[in-house]
Protein backbone atom coordinates (compact mmCIF):
# COMPACT_ATOMS: atom_id res chain seq x y z
CA UNK A 1 0.00 0.00 0.00
CA UNK A 2 1.54 3.26 -1.10
CA UNK A 3 0.48 6.56 0.50
CA UNK A 4 -1.57 8.74 -1.79
CA UNK A 5 -2.80 12.28 -1.32
CA UNK A 6 -4.59 13.06 -4.56
CA UNK A 7 -7.57 12.16 -6.70
CA UNK A 8 -8.12 13.10 -10.34
CA UNK A 9 -11.49 13.46 -12.08
CA UNK A 10 -11.17 14.60 -15.66
CA UNK A 11 -8.80 17.56 -15.64
CA UNK A 12 -9.45 18.36 -11.96
CA UNK A 13 -6.87 17.47 -9.31
CA UNK A 14 -7.93 17.10 -5.69
CA UNK A 15 -6.00 16.69 -2.47
CA UNK A 16 -7.50 13.83 -0.44
CA UNK A 17 -7.05 14.74 3.20
CA UNK A 18 -6.70 12.07 5.95
CA UNK A 19 -9.50 13.80 7.88
CA UNK A 20 -11.88 12.83 5.05
CA UNK A 21 -12.23 15.97 2.90
CA UNK A 22 -11.23 16.93 -0.63
CA UNK A 23 -9.47 20.17 -1.46
CA UNK A 24 -9.54 21.53 -5.02
CA UNK A 25 -6.66 23.99 -5.05
CA UNK A 26 -7.46 25.60 -8.40
CA UNK A 27 -10.95 26.46 -7.16
CA UNK A 28 -9.88 27.19 -3.55
CA UNK A 29 -12.69 24.80 -2.63
CA UNK A 30 -12.95 22.52 0.41
CA UNK A 31 -15.47 19.67 0.04
CA UNK A 32 -16.91 17.71 2.97
CA UNK A 33 -19.81 15.31 3.33
CA UNK A 34 -22.22 13.96 5.93
CA UNK A 35 -21.39 15.97 9.05
CA UNK A 36 -24.51 14.59 10.78
CA UNK A 37 -24.35 17.29 13.45
CA UNK A 38 -26.37 16.43 16.58
CA UNK A 39 -26.64 12.72 15.87
CA UNK A 40 -25.76 12.09 19.52
CA UNK A 41 -28.66 14.19 20.80
CA UNK A 42 -31.02 12.49 18.34
CA UNK A 43 -30.06 9.13 19.82
CA UNK A 44 -30.43 10.50 23.36
CA UNK A 45 -34.04 11.44 22.56
CA UNK A 46 -34.58 7.73 21.86
CA UNK A 47 -32.89 6.83 25.17
CA UNK A 48 -29.75 5.56 23.42
CA UNK A 49 -27.13 7.47 25.35
CA UNK A 50 -23.82 8.28 23.67
CA UNK A 51 -21.20 10.78 24.83
CA UNK A 52 -22.69 14.15 23.79
CA UNK A 53 -19.58 15.42 22.04
CA UNK A 54 -20.08 14.43 18.41
CA UNK A 55 -20.98 17.90 17.14
CA UNK A 56 -17.99 19.47 18.87
CA UNK A 57 -15.65 16.75 17.57
CA UNK A 58 -16.95 17.13 14.01
CA UNK A 59 -16.60 20.91 14.11
CA UNK A 60 -13.05 20.50 15.39
CA UNK A 61 -12.24 18.37 12.33
CA UNK A 62 -13.79 21.01 10.11
CA UNK A 63 -11.87 23.78 11.89
CA UNK A 64 -8.59 21.91 11.35
CA UNK A 65 -9.33 21.46 7.66
CA UNK A 66 -10.12 25.13 7.18
CA UNK A 67 -6.96 26.12 9.05
CA UNK A 68 -4.92 23.78 6.84
CA UNK A 69 -6.23 24.95 3.46
CA UNK A 70 -7.72 28.43 4.06
CA UNK A 71 -10.39 27.81 1.39
CA UNK A 72 -12.35 30.61 -0.23
CA UNK A 73 -15.35 28.29 -0.48
CA UNK A 74 -16.64 25.37 1.57
CA UNK A 75 -19.10 22.92 0.02
CA UNK A 76 -21.00 20.54 2.32
CA UNK A 77 -22.54 17.65 0.39
CA UNK A 78 -25.71 17.11 2.40
CA UNK A 79 -26.75 15.48 5.67
CA UNK A 80 -24.91 18.26 7.48
CA UNK A 81 -27.58 18.06 10.20
CA UNK A 82 -28.71 14.64 11.39
CA UNK A 83 -32.43 15.50 11.31
CA UNK A 84 -34.90 18.33 10.87
CA UNK A 85 -34.74 19.40 14.52
CA UNK A 86 -30.97 19.27 14.90
CA UNK A 87 -30.62 23.01 14.36
CA UNK A 88 -32.73 23.65 17.46
CA UNK A 89 -30.56 21.27 19.51
CA UNK A 90 -27.25 22.91 18.55
CA UNK A 91 -25.55 24.33 21.62
CA UNK A 92 -24.84 28.04 21.47
CA UNK A 93 -21.08 27.45 21.48
CA UNK A 94 -21.32 25.02 18.56
CA UNK A 95 -23.56 27.35 16.58
CA UNK A 96 -21.09 30.19 17.22
CA UNK A 97 -18.18 27.98 16.11
CA UNK A 98 -19.99 27.05 12.90
CA UNK A 99 -20.80 30.67 12.11
CA UNK A 100 -17.21 31.73 12.82
CA UNK A 101 -15.95 29.22 10.24
CA UNK A 102 -18.06 30.94 7.57
CA UNK A 103 -16.55 34.38 8.10
CA UNK A 104 -14.58 35.57 5.06
CA UNK A 105 -15.56 32.72 2.74
CA UNK A 106 -18.48 31.42 0.72
CA UNK A 107 -20.34 28.51 2.30
CA UNK A 108 -22.63 26.24 0.31
CA UNK A 109 -25.00 23.67 1.82
CA UNK A 110 -26.27 20.95 -0.50
CA UNK A 111 -29.53 19.38 0.67
CA UNK A 112 -29.40 15.79 1.90
CA UNK A 113 -32.00 13.19 2.75
CA UNK A 114 -31.59 13.93 6.48
CA UNK A 115 -31.67 17.73 6.06
CA UNK A 116 -33.70 18.66 2.96
CA UNK A 117 -34.34 22.10 4.48
CA UNK A 118 -31.70 23.72 6.67
CA UNK A 119 -32.60 26.38 9.27
CA UNK A 120 -32.16 29.88 7.80
CA UNK A 121 -29.98 31.00 10.72
CA UNK A 122 -27.11 28.68 9.80
CA UNK A 123 -25.83 31.07 7.15
CA UNK A 124 -24.50 30.15 3.73
CA UNK A 125 -26.23 29.36 0.44
CA UNK A 126 -28.48 26.37 -0.22
CA UNK A 127 -28.91 24.24 -3.33
CA UNK A 128 -29.92 20.76 -4.44
CA UNK A 129 -26.80 20.19 -6.50
CA UNK A 130 -24.08 22.27 -8.09
CA UNK A 131 -21.87 22.21 -11.19
CA UNK A 132 -18.32 23.56 -10.83
CA UNK A 133 -15.66 23.18 -13.50
CA UNK A 134 -17.48 20.37 -15.30
CA UNK A 135 -18.07 18.34 -12.12
CA UNK A 136 -21.51 17.75 -10.65
CA UNK A 137 -21.70 17.93 -6.84
CA UNK A 138 -24.71 16.36 -5.12
CA UNK A 139 -25.61 14.46 -1.97
CA UNK A 140 -26.44 11.03 -3.41
CA UNK A 141 -24.70 9.92 -6.59
CA UNK A 142 -26.88 9.30 -9.62
CA UNK A 143 -26.09 5.99 -11.40
CA UNK A 144 -27.37 7.49 -14.66
CA UNK A 145 -25.08 10.53 -14.46
CA UNK A 146 -22.70 10.75 -17.41
CA UNK A 147 -20.87 13.78 -16.02
CA UNK A 148 -17.99 13.73 -13.62
CA UNK A 149 -19.60 13.53 -10.19
CA UNK A 150 -18.70 13.96 -6.52
CA UNK A 151 -21.16 12.91 -3.81
CA UNK A 152 -21.51 11.66 -0.25
CA UNK A 153 -24.44 9.79 1.33
CA UNK A 154 -23.04 6.24 1.38
CA UNK A 155 -20.36 6.74 4.08
CA UNK A 156 -17.82 4.40 2.43
CA UNK A 157 -15.46 2.31 4.53
CA UNK A 158 -12.90 -0.29 3.49
CA UNK A 159 -11.71 -3.35 5.37
CA UNK A 160 -8.11 -4.17 4.49
CA UNK A 161 -5.23 -6.19 5.84
CA UNK A 162 -2.61 -4.12 7.65
CA UNK A 163 0.58 -4.94 9.53
CA UNK A 164 -1.41 -5.69 12.69
CA UNK A 165 -4.25 -7.59 11.01
CA UNK A 166 -7.43 -6.37 9.36
CA UNK A 167 -8.63 -2.83 9.92
CA UNK A 168 -11.86 -1.11 8.90
CA UNK A 169 -11.40 2.54 8.00
CA UNK A 170 -13.33 5.34 6.35
CA UNK A 171 -12.32 5.96 2.77
CA UNK A 172 -12.99 7.78 -0.46
CA UNK A 173 -14.09 5.44 -3.25
CA UNK A 174 -13.37 6.63 -6.76
CA UNK A 175 -12.66 5.88 -10.37
CA UNK A 176 -11.87 8.26 -13.22
CA UNK A 177 -15.47 9.54 -13.38
CA UNK A 178 -16.96 9.55 -9.86
CA UNK A 179 -15.88 9.99 -6.24
CA UNK A 180 -17.85 9.22 -3.08
CA UNK A 181 -16.60 10.98 0.05
CA UNK A 182 -16.43 9.43 3.51
CA UNK A 183 -18.64 10.87 6.22
CA UNK A 184 -16.94 13.58 8.27
CA UNK A 185 -19.35 13.23 11.19
CA UNK A 186 -17.89 11.74 14.35
CA UNK A 187 -20.81 9.34 14.87
CA UNK A 188 -21.54 8.56 11.23
CA UNK A 189 -21.47 4.85 10.42
CA UNK A 190 -20.01 3.28 7.30
CA UNK A 191 -20.92 1.04 4.36
CA UNK A 192 -18.35 -1.42 3.01
CA UNK A 193 -17.07 -0.48 -0.45
CA UNK A 194 -17.90 -4.02 -1.64
CA UNK A 195 -21.61 -3.44 -1.02
CA UNK A 196 -23.88 -3.63 -4.05
CA UNK A 197 -24.74 0.07 -3.61
CA UNK A 198 -21.24 0.91 -4.86
CA UNK A 199 -21.28 -1.72 -7.59
CA UNK A 200 -24.36 -0.01 -9.07
CA UNK A 201 -22.46 3.29 -9.28
CA UNK A 202 -19.16 2.07 -10.69
CA UNK A 203 -20.42 -0.82 -12.86
CA UNK A 204 -17.49 -2.56 -14.55
CA UNK A 205 -15.03 0.30 -14.09
CA UNK A 206 -12.11 -0.34 -11.78
CA UNK A 207 -12.47 1.57 -8.55
CA UNK A 208 -10.10 2.31 -5.71
CA UNK A 209 -10.57 2.84 -2.01
CA UNK A 210 -8.51 5.79 -0.77
CA UNK A 211 -8.29 4.72 2.85
CA UNK A 212 -7.83 7.25 5.62
CA UNK A 213 -4.72 6.71 7.70
CA UNK A 214 -3.50 8.76 10.63
CA UNK A 215 -1.24 11.00 8.54
CA UNK A 216 -1.88 10.02 4.93
CA UNK A 217 -4.33 8.38 2.54
CA UNK A 218 -3.67 4.94 1.03
CA UNK A 219 -4.85 4.03 -2.48
CA UNK A 220 -6.00 0.39 -2.56
CA UNK A 221 -7.65 -1.50 -5.39
CA UNK A 222 -11.16 -2.75 -4.74
CA UNK A 223 -9.82 -6.24 -5.41
CA UNK A 224 -7.70 -6.01 -2.26
CA UNK A 225 -10.59 -4.96 -0.03
CA UNK A 226 -12.34 -7.46 2.23
CA UNK A 227 -16.01 -7.95 3.04
CA UNK A 228 -17.20 -7.29 6.60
Amino acid sequence: MLPSAHLTLGAAYFIADPLGALYWREEHLLIVADLHLEKGSAYAARRIFLPPYDTSATLTRLTNLIARYAPRRVLALGDSLHDGDAGERLLAKDRAALMALQVGRDWIWIAGNHDPELPPDLGGERCQDLMIGGIRFRHAADPACEEHEIAGHLHPVARVIGSAGSVRRRCFVADERRCILPALGAYAGGLNVLDTAFAALFRERERFAHVLGHDCVYRISERRCLPD
